[in-house]
């Protein structure tokens, strides 16, 4: 059975910083290309950054330079180093396959 466990998200502040994980299990996940996507309150989901199995990586233009995606694959854990925090990145975060599986989310928020 394929598993996808978010956690990390919490509330911070404007400019702060926040590092998501994805415990991936269920598959091979070194040979998976894996994005991360999140959805804010009352919008559609939005992707912001993938990771191939080779190792090269992609962002949307709203994340980049501030958002880094990473994977582990001796841990199975992808992960999405959030910098420069802004309100508008407030959002449900979660982890995902091409092949449409995805995890549960961890709640992102920011405010004063």
């Amino acid at each position: 059975e394929v598993q996808l466990v978010e956690s990390g998200g919490g509330l911070v502040q404007p400019g702060g910083s926040l590092r998501l994980s994805c415990a991936a299990s269920g598959f091979t996940f070194g040979s998976s290309d894996m994005s991360w996507v999140r959805q804010a309150p009352g919008k559609g989901p939005e992707w912001i950054s993938a990771i191939n199995r080779d190792g090269s990586t992609y962002y949307a233009d709203s994340v980049k330079g501030r958002f880094t995606i990473s994977r582990d694959n001796a841990k199975n854990t992808l992960y999405l180093q959030m910098n420069n925090l802004k309100p508008e990145d407030t959002a449900l975060y979660y982890c995902a396959r091409v092949t449409g599986d995805r995890g549960q989310g961890t709640q992102v928020t920011v405010s004063s």
